[in-house]
């Protein structure tokens, strides 16, 4: 799945300055200058991560969301617990694993994506580390062991199956791999203890366990399936129905921020986040950030691709819980409220 080429620096800080003025200019204002109907939501409720910066966060902090606020309200346990949230109407928006997202639309939950804000590139990409002494070597040798990751039915275990399957596993043989829910901040820890002999890492937590040292990787999501984006923010049909304007400056907003990501020094971008965590006043340990290297998304401004749902459809279909092209690809996302990522 090749990302869409990034603009240069100078071609995208114009068009960023062009998108922040279009969101910023008045109180009552959306992407692209349209001004806001009476009686829109002007505050989005949502969950955030601990130590993290998500990137409608950066967005609240570059100024990029106009007059929208962001209302945090704790911070989630799990990406499918975030879109089942905003489904329900407990927050406004939550973003999951597109697996996530299918599973969620098939069980017809009114949701619709309307921005990747996650994915894996050369930076951004989830490992399947083992000890550095383990005698796994191949696929092979995981029937009969323990995997860690973060929750269950997500894109660590779709990418353990791609992976077993590639690699020629029978299903039977495949089943005997153990996969077992770990925190993600406890991985290392359970990895180190041998508590589990495989355990999934990603981001900030992988890169300062590597740089610890004694494990290594067995594989990543990188490896399997090259850059592509994996998750999406979603909203309620009827929430978007309801408020146009809002989910057009939220997307748009987003989307500038992950690009000023892309197209900002990294020094930069970790300061910017630091100074976030330490401004909200979470009593949060911030240190991991300083491994902070890319959000991963794949297309520019943080258009979603059909085929980065279709992958998961497929996959769900083949594990039994979802019917074959149901839902349909393009019935679970809209680009069309994405100002920058429409091409």
């Amino acid at each position: 799945m090749p990302a869409a080429p990034t603009a240069s620096r100078r071609q995208f800080l114009a068009l960023l300055g062009i998108s922040a003025a279009a969101v910023g200019c008045g109180t009552a204002t959306a992407g692209g200058g349209a001004r806001r109907s009476a009686g829109q939501v002007t505050t989005l409720k949502y969950q955030g991560s601990a130590g993290a910066v998500t990137p409608p966060e950066l967005a609240a902090d570059l100024g990029l969301l106009g007059d929208l606020r962001l209302e945090w309200v704790g911070n989630t346990i799990s990406g499918p617990q975030d879109i089942q949230s905003a489904a329900t109407g407990q927050t406004h928006f939550g973003g999951a694993f597109n697996g996530a997202v299918v599973k969620l639309a098939a069980s017809r939950a009114p949701v619709t994506a309307v921005i990747s804000y996650y994915g894996v590139d050369e930076h951004a990409y989830s490992g399947y580390y083992v000890l550095e002494d383990s005698p796994l070597r191949t696929a092979r040798d995981l029937p009969g062991r323990k995997v860690g990751m973060n929750t269950l039915g997500a894109h660590a275990q779709a990418l353990l199956d791609i992976y077993l399957g590639r690699n020629g596993i029978p299903k039977a043989e495949a089943a005997k791999v153990e996969s077992l829910v770990v925190p993600p901040v406890s991985t290392e820890q359970a990895l180190r203890q041998q508590q589990i002999d495989v355990g999934v890492l990603g981001g900030v937590l992988r890169d300062k366990a590597v740089a610890a040292g004694g494990i290594r990787p067995l594989f990543s999501d990188f490896d399997l399936l090259g850059r592509f984006s994996a998750g999406t923010y979603v909203m309620t049909k009827r929430f978007i129905g309801e408020n146009p304007d809002t989910v057009r400056t939220f997307a748009t907003g987003v989307a500038g921020a992950i690009e000023w990501s892309r197209t900002t020094p990294r020094d930069e971008v970790v300061a910017r986040m630091t100074e976030i965590v330490a401004k909200r006043g979470r009593n949060e340990d911030a240190s991991a950030l300083r491994y902070w290297r890319s959000y991963g998304v794949g297309a520019a401004g943080g258009r979603i691709q059909e085929e980065e749902f279709r992958l998961w459809v497929d996959w769900l279909a083949e594990r039994g819980e979802v019917k074959p092209g149901r839902p349909a690809p393009s019935d679970l996302y809209t680009n069309e409220f994405n100002d920058l990522g429409k091409g």
